[in-house]
């Protein structure tokens, strides 16, 4: 066993190994460590961790020393120095004319080179650019063509889904992906919907691909002829993920059904002709394949330690719920509503009924009136009265109002409906 700790130098960077020398580092400290390109400022992301010597590929690097606040200046003012870097070579780049895309820039810890990372479609002659960079920033200049899917993990941004792309956030190294993947995904074969922002496909179309393989092993392909408990048919789709399948029937080709693989008797896999002398079972031997359906668990309300649960399995069942732990009150509060409404209810008809008594006595009392004639039999007196003479008024003085009488019904839920006033 070695004792490592593991170290990046970029954000969301590929980790390496390195040997603490005995020291005990804590993940988020920053380190000084040698490397090929010489010394370099790193971070730790993983403490002091014993692992095998057959994980190793290359013999370990030693860590120098821990990082000091003089180095975290330094660090910061190489960062200046890049962006500076930058603008110079991309000033030289267009005075040169050529046909690459600067990326990024990179300023050894140690502030003797510059490493500038481009990309370009084909191989471009920069011989010329370097010596006129060397001779404008005074160091050595090392110039990196890099593909496309590195230039979207140095600049980052969001994906299709809306999240940071996974090889800026935490994919160390690109896994090779096919069109294949696509295919067995069942997913859209269009180029935007499977292609990511560097143009190439997307890296998380493998995250998922040993789990589809798996299904598809136990999964009939396409086009193959199958038993199932109505009968023999054939498979016209498949779905994966939910291990059910379409089968259009021979009894009923236009109606596919959706069976579970495991109703499933697969007699040809995959397209092909039907076996000679295949002779289909009878129905009563196929009706065995069906799934048995589990029975639904009920929920176990009376013994549930919720008194919320018991109250509503007394109200389902038609009785009245017990309240407990709240007290005697809670009890008779229900009673008590009961017996002000059954009040309520008692005084608004007797309310109600004696109003309704004492309309009925005033009407006796009163005089009776004389029935109207019809209006058929009433003389039209507008139009014989002569100009200029008044309308006689009417008996006992009385004027007419122009609003028609409206009936007020006594109040009271109780009250009976009143008698007609001109009837005795």
């Amino acid at each position: 066993m070695v004792e490592i700790i593991s170290v990046r130098f970029k954000e969301g960077g590929k980790h390496y190994y390195f040997n603490p020398n005995g020291a005990r580092f804590q993940p988020g400290e920053g380190v000084i460590v040698e490397t090929t390109r010489g010394t370099e400022f790193g971070e730790c992301v993983q403490g002091n961790t014993p692992i095998d010597e057959m994980e190793l590929t290359a013999p370990l690097r030693p860590v120098l020393r821990r990082a000091t606040p003089e180095d975290e200046l330094t660090r910061e003012k190489n960062k200046e120095k890049e962006a500076k870097a930058l603008e110079i070579c991309q000033q030289k780049i267009l005075e040169h004319g050529l046909e690459m895309k600067l990326v990024d820039a990179e300023w050894s810890f140690e502030g003797n080179k510059v490493l500038f990372f481009f990309t370009a479609e084909g191989r471009v002659d920069f011989r010329a650019l370097v010596k006129d960079l060397a001779s404008a920033i005074h160091a050595r200049i090392e110039l990196r063509q890099i593909g496309v899917r590195d230039e979207a993990k140095m600049l980052g941004g969001l994906g299709i889904c809306g999240r940071p792309f996974c090889c800026s956030q935490f994919l160390d190294e690109f896994q090779p992906v096919s069109i294949k993947m696509a295919k067995t995904q069942n997913l859209s074969l269009n180029p935007t919907k499977i292609s990511g922002t560097c143009g190439r496909l997307m890296c998380c179309l493998k995250y998922e691909q040993e789990a589809y393989e798996d299904l598809v092993k136990t999964s009939p392909k396409p086009e193959s002829f199958v038993e199932t408990p109505d009968g023999a048919g054939t498979v016209s789709s498949v779905n994966l993920l939910r291990q059910t399948v379409q089968v259009r029937l021979d009894s009923a080709p236009e109606s596919p059904k959706c069976y579970h693989n495991c109703e499933l008797c697969v007699i040809r896999n995959g397209k092909g002709k039907r076996p000679e002398g295949y002779v289909e079972p009878p129905l009563e031997e196929l009706a065995k394949l069906r799934k048995p359906q589990e029975p639904e668990e009920t929920p176990d309300l009376k013994g549930s330690a919720s008194p919320l649960a018991a109250a509503l399995e007394a109200v389902f069942n038609g009785e009245t719920p017990q309240y407990e732990g709240v007290g005697g009150q809670a009890q008779e509060a229900p009673r008590s509503r009961d017996r002000r409404r059954s009040r309520r209810s008692r005084g608004g008809r007797s309310h109600g009924e004696g109003e309704g008594r004492e309309a009925a006595q005033s009407r006796e009392s009163a005089p009776a009136k004389e029935k109207k004639p019809p209006r058929a039999d009433k003389p039209r007196e507008g139009r014989e009265r002569p100009a200029g003479e008044a309308k006689p008024p009417r008996e006992g003085g009385e004027k007419r109002s122009s609003r028609p009488h409206r009936r007020r019904r006594p109040r009271g839920g109780g009250g009976g409906k009143p008698q007609s006033g001109g009837e005795s």
